[in-house]
């Protein structure tokens, strides 16, 4: 029998931050977000599921639960004193805040990703990014944190300062305690997720997919980026894939809200993130709006999307 206040489930998110020696300001702004997934995830289970009768900067429909989530976490982050500025997919602008604190930090959200899955009772996520500063802007290399919350069966947290990738749990008390330390993904998987129409798939792609399936790859895809990002690190193996798509050579997803704080995080585990021609964590953004395509999981399997990429 372990030491009393020593397992695994008696280390909440607060303590594993301190004892990480994560810096002060960094923990404030990271526990902010987690008091805040509780609010999103109460209004899962209870709230509106219809449409908000806006549209997003890409003209996507908004439904009434994307514009709460970002409600709830921009006024969490807003009233923290630490927060410098923030950025939703859900907004068309970088918002300011006044921040009272020498150190202040610039936050890039989706709130709810994968908010069209709701209304079938699939799981969805909130993916966030941190940086140190007022300059959002930047190579996902300079991030100080990434996280995501999966809203699932269970909800979980799973953040990154850099020192490694660690997983926490919400208990029936709604406090986020330690599950997994330090998760790692193997160099090859056998799992793979394929985003996009197969039938807009370059040449490289396509043959890339083939070598996958022939390999015996399953495919495993949910729909939302959340839980397939989950899967491939929790399982410890696996592929994920939004290509360049015919007509879309940028592909779908967000740099700044999506493929940056995953990228950084599958990196932490050991794993890759690629465009398919170079990483995701170098590309410097031009504006909030910027998309990539993205090649993300085991550091072997996307190695081999880039060398079939290249020869297109």
């Amino acid at each position: 029998m372990g030491a009393p206040g020593t397992t695994k489930f008696q280390i909440d998110l607060r303590r594993h931050l301190r004892e990480r020696k994560v810096e002060r300001r960094l923990r404030e702004v990271i526990c902010e977000i987690a008091e805040a997934s509780k609010y999103i995830i109460n209004s899962i289970r209870t709230g509106d599921l219809g449409v908000a009768g806006t549209s997003n900067l890409y003209g996507e429909e908004q439904l009434a639960l994307d514009v709460l989530s970002d409600r709830i976490l921009q006024k969490r982050l807003k009233n923290s004193g630490v927060v410098s500025n923030v950025v939703s997919e859900e907004n068309n602008e970088i918002i300011n805040f006044e921040c009272t604190n020498k150190v202040c930090y610039s936050v890039a959200y989706d709130p709810l990703d994968g908010s069209s899955l709701v209304d079938v009772n699939l799981a969805v996520g909130t993916i966030l990014s941190i940086y140190q500063g007022d300059d959002i802007l930047q190579p996902g290399r300079n991030q100080a944190a990434a996280m995501y919350i999966l809203y699932g069966p269970r909800t979980t947290l799973v953040y990154s300062t850099g020192d490694g990738v660690h997983e926490f749990a919400m208990n029936q008390l709604m406090e986020y305690t330690l599950v997994k330390e330090n998760v790692t993904i193997d160099k090859v998987g056998g799992i793979y997720s394929p985003g996009g129409q197969r039938n807009l798939y370059t040449s490289g792609t396509e043959a890339f997919v083939r070598s996958l399936e022939e390999k015996g790859h399953k495919l495993r895809y949910s729909g939302g980026f959340v839980p397939d990002i989950n899967q491939i690190l929790m399982k410890g193996r696996g592929i994920f894939m939004y290509p360049h798509l015919q007509g879309r050579p940028d592909g779908k997803l967000r740099l700044l809200y999506e493929l940056n704080p995953m990228a950084f995080l599958i990196e932490q585990a050991g794993g890759a993130a690629s465009t398919g021609r170079g990483p995701i964590l170098d590309i410097d953004p031009e504006g909030i709006d910027d998309c990539s395509p993205v090649f993300i999981g085991c550091r072997e399997d996307v190695a081999l999307a880039e060398s079939f990429i290249a020869q297109e």
